[in-house]
């Protein structure tokens, strides 16, 4: 049970589940329970069918990485036919279950994510471009405008928002991981940025990517509800962040223990950082 838990990513899944989740509550309607329930898990379903899609497309590059090696299907305990049926079924019935039962404009937006995530990053862009994250990171900021569609079968400027905020932040967060693990990725012929263009660039691109989130994170402020509370938690957030970008860049052609080091708290705080902003538009919402 444990490895088909694993088999669906459930740390990717809880991000998109959350995002998903803010969409929907910050919509300018009524909160209609069952369908946010009936939202969620049809998101639930799609991420784990993309979490088990991506693990048996990409079953070989995961038995050479030391990060990925102790997975369900290189240990064997999962054959990659049955990730295959898994995913697809998943992938098939979460989207079906949220046209059925919700609209058909959130369920295309899951279709989307999940087509994004599995064809476009999975199959085609991981293996040839290390522009695989900048552009395969619109799936995970798909969530929040399936939650908005989902709530009122519309798109709006404030889903867009909440869309460019996830789709900006991507980038940093999984290149100062990637810092970490550049050789498991060179090993295993994955060309992610620190193993194309070296630290240095990568560094550089990550401070970019940092300060050009800082707007980006106050355009929720279009969003009925949002307030000067949640432009100073942003602004709080975004201190801290670009502090912590800034402290990378300044490694960016010193030691590469400390510059890993580094690399990992910044990617550490980027997760709180996306965590407590949604937090913050959430909390505005329901008391603006």
């Amino acid at each position: 049970m444990r490895d088909h838990v694993v088999l669906l990513k459930p740390r990717v899944m809880s991000l998109v589940v959350f995002t998903g989740a803010v969409g929907f509550l910050v919509a300018p309607t009524s909160v209609d329970w069952m369908r946010l329930a009936i939202a969620l898990a049809a998101m639930v379903g799609g991420a784990g069918g993309c979490g088990a899609l991506n693990m048996w497309w990409d079953a070989d590059i995961d038995a050479r990485m030391a990060r990925t090696a102790a997975r369900p299907i290189p240990r064997g305990v999962i054959t990659p036919g049955e990730a295959l049926l898994i995913g697809a079924a998943l992938s098939l019935i979460s989207v079906l279950s949220l046209g059925l039962l919700v609209n058909w404009l959130s369920a295309a937006l899951l279709a989307a994510t999940i087509g994004i995530y599995v064809l476009v990053y999975t199959m085609w862009l991981k293996r040839r471009t290390p522009l695989n994250i900048v552009i395969g990171g619109a799936s995970g900021a798909l969530p929040p405008m399936i939650g908005w569609a989902a709530a009122t079968n519309s798109l709006s400027a404030e889903s867009i928002a909440l869309f460019a905020v996830i789709f900006v932040w991507t980038p940093p967060h999984f290149w100062s991981l990637a810092l970490r693990g550049c050789a498991d990725y060179a090993r295993a012929g994955v060309p992610m940025l620190p193993n194309v263009v070296g630290p240095e660039a990568t560094c550089r691109q990550i401070i970019a990517y940092c300060a050009l989130l800082v707007p980006i994170s106050f355009a929720p402020f279009l969003i009925a509800g949002s307030s000067l509370v949640y432009a100073a938690v942003v602004a709080v957030l975004d201190a801290m962040l670009i502090s912590r970008a800034v402290t990378l860049y300044r490694l960016r052609k010193g030691p590469e223990a400390a510059r890993s080091k580094s690399a990992m708290a910044l990617f550490g705080f980027s997760i709180l950082y996306v965590f407590v902003l949604f937090v913050a538009m959430l909390a505005q919402a329901f008391t603006g």
